[in-house]
């Protein structure tokens, strides 16, 4: 497989997914890149906004199994992960797999679940596998979460802790559409009030598994300048001087944003990396990943305000 073959793909995904969804085509092309890079996105926005239609779509679209886990306050990390049950026939215990025990999985409102069921998808995250009971049970290369979170509504939810925002590698804030954008939502899906089967829509499936592993074989091998892997340095470094964070960005970032960056790349035909795919890539790798000094929360500065400008004033290389 070379470059272009996965530009094909990627744009296939993306009229597979717009069938569905009308507009969020960035939230779309960060998925992509995701899962092209075996990272994880968590997604934020307001109620109503093609979350969760957005990723059971994208999930048919790649013929992945799709799981969904609606995160609630008395929600428990067996729940989460599944149990090994006493069987009275065999007399000997069976596990009964949870729903992480699939490819792309929804976290559907993950912030309303306390910490200690949050935490039950650390592993996963990172290593794509889980341990119950002292045994480890993996879940495939192609295992990504995608997770949702509301962010108007506070009572009753709990932030997600640093360490598993880390473990995101994307968190996108999907913006309310455009009037033109609505307007094709309303004539499209305005007869009627619940959203019917993503199976109706008649989505084709555009590629398997094995497709995705030869893809990410091509994207690994991708050219990587000297002077973008400076200029990625660069930026990561710059969010650690920044007098505004009291925190930058970790080596990890620098590490996600070249791999993302080169998705990115590939996804549009390319077979090496630009200053613009880490500018794409950028902010959404980084804003949940910096922490404000006290005094720019109080001046009511925002993660997303500073990180443009870091872009700007970093040198990009020509």
């Amino acid at each position: 497989m070379d470059i272009e073959p996965i530009q094909t793909v990627c744009a296939r995904i993306r009229e597979q997914v717009r069938k569905t969804v009308v507009g969020q085509d960035a939230a779309l092309d960060l998925m992509i890149a995701a899962l092209l890079s075996e990272g994880h996105v968590l997604l934020e926005g307001v109620p109503g906004t093609a979350k969760t239609l957005l990723a059971q779509t994208f999930s048919a679209s790649v013929s992945l199994k799709f799981g969904r886990i609606q995160f609630t306050p008395d929600l428990m990390p067996g729940d989460v992960l599944g149990t090994n049950i006493f069987n009275f026939q065999t007399s000997g215990f069976v596990l009964t797999k949870g729903p992480i025990f699939s490819q792309i999985l929804l976290a559907d409102e993950i912030n309303r679940t306390p910490p200690k069921t949050q935490a039950a998808l650390l592993q996963a995250m990172h290593e794509r596998a889980v341990t119950i009971d002292g045994a480890t049970h993996s879940l495939g290369e192609n295992f990504m979460v995608i997770a949702t979170q509301n962010p108007i509504e506070q009572q009753g939810t709990y932030p997600l802790p640093e360490a598993q925002l880390d473990r995101f590698l994307f968190k996108h804030i999907l913006d309310y559409p455009a009037r033109d954008e609505e307007r094709a939502i309303v004539a499209r899906h305005g007869h009627r009030s619940i959203m019917p089967e993503v199976s109706s829509f008649g989505l084709e499936e555009v590629a398997d598994p094995a497709t995705l592993g030869a893809m990410r074989e091509v994207i690994s091998r991708l050219r990587l300048s000297d002077d973008i892997i400076d200029y990625i340095v660069d930026v990561v470094r710059a969010t650690r001087e920044h007098e505004s964070l009291e925190f930058g960005a970790s080596p990890r970032s620098a590490n996600m944003i070249a791999t993302a960056a080169r998705a990115y790349a590939a996804m549009n035909g390319r077979d090496y990396v630009i200053p613009d795919d880490v500018k794409f890539i950028a902010l959404p790798a980084l804003r949940h990943r910096i922490v404000l000094a006290p005094g720019a929360e109080i001046e009511g500065l925002q993660p997303d305000v500073l990180i443009r400008q870091i872009l700007d004033q970093v040198p990009a290389p020509r």
